[in-house]
């Protein structure tokens, strides 16, 4: 199967359209949470992805938030902002979606989770010490997982005592061996100093990884911000990546 891995939407609509346009025809698309928080189209966001086919959708942070079942009192004064923007303008429908998301999901050889194995929802995975920890808390051979918007993948060899940490290529085919834990990016705000979408696609028969990024019109997106008077801080990083 040829399956379209996304991560990390954050109701950036014009990024979302834009991956899927690039991505062409799949088989599945699997997100990791977050589709909404921070941008401008929850609702449509969400549409969306209901539209995908055999799709399977997480619950990320931001998404347990909109829907008050995370305590926002742990976001930052602009991302509690954000929050609040988005709880008032989701509709019961888009409620509806996010309170069936499931935290975690393991299909055949991938688990699959928005933070971590360990702590599904909200946990980072930012160093090669949290991903050792985390590599016990799963038995599949891969999983794959989003919240940091940063494209990586860790991998631990057998008597490895410590994960090894690399930057799948752009555009190159990355063959996948066991054990990995792999974060596709963000498609709705990179962090990675690169403004552009990122996606994957994972092919479950060959096992391997395509890791790709695509340039956006997100100043389409940034100008919706500004019209529903969203952060400036999260509408500036739109153009740079951070």
């Amino acid at each position: 199967m040829r399956i379209l891995i996304i991560t990390d939407i954050h109701s950036n609509l014009v990024a979302l359209e834009t991956v899927l346009d690039h991505a062409g025809k799949v088989d599945a698309v699997w997100c990791l949470g977050d589709v909404v928080g921070y941008g401008p189209s929850p609702n449509e966001c969400i549409s969306l992805i209901k539209k995908q086919p055999k799709l399977i959708c997480l619950l990320g942070n931001h998404d347990a938030a909109a829907i008050n079942t995370l305590d926002i009192a742990t976001f930052n004064p602009e991302a509690r902002r954000a929050v609040e923007w988005t709880q008032d303008t989701l509709t019961n429908e888009s409620v509806a979606f996010l309170r069936e998301r499931p935290k975690l999901l393991i299909q055949g050889k991938v688990t699959l989770s928005h933070g971590s194995p360990r702590h599904p929802v909200f946990e980072y995975i930012l160093d090669t010490r949290a991903a050792t920890e985390n590599f016990t808390h799963f038995k599949t051979d891969f999983c794959f997982f989003g919240h940091t918007h940063l494209p990586v993948m860790f991998y631990m060899e057998n008597n490895d005592y410590m994960a090894k940490l690399t930057i799948p290529p752009v555009g190159e085919t990355t063959e996948l061996k066991p054990r990995v834990i792999i974060n596709p990016g963000s498609v709705g705000q990179p962090r990675d100093r690169n403004p552009h979408t990122a996606y994957a696609i994972f092919d479950s028969e060959a096992n391997t990884w395509d890791y790709h990024r695509v340039e956006y019109d997100f100043t389409t997106t940034q100008d919706h911000m500004r019209k529903v008077d969203l952060p400036e801080r999260h509408i500036v990083r739109l153009e740079s990546g951070w």
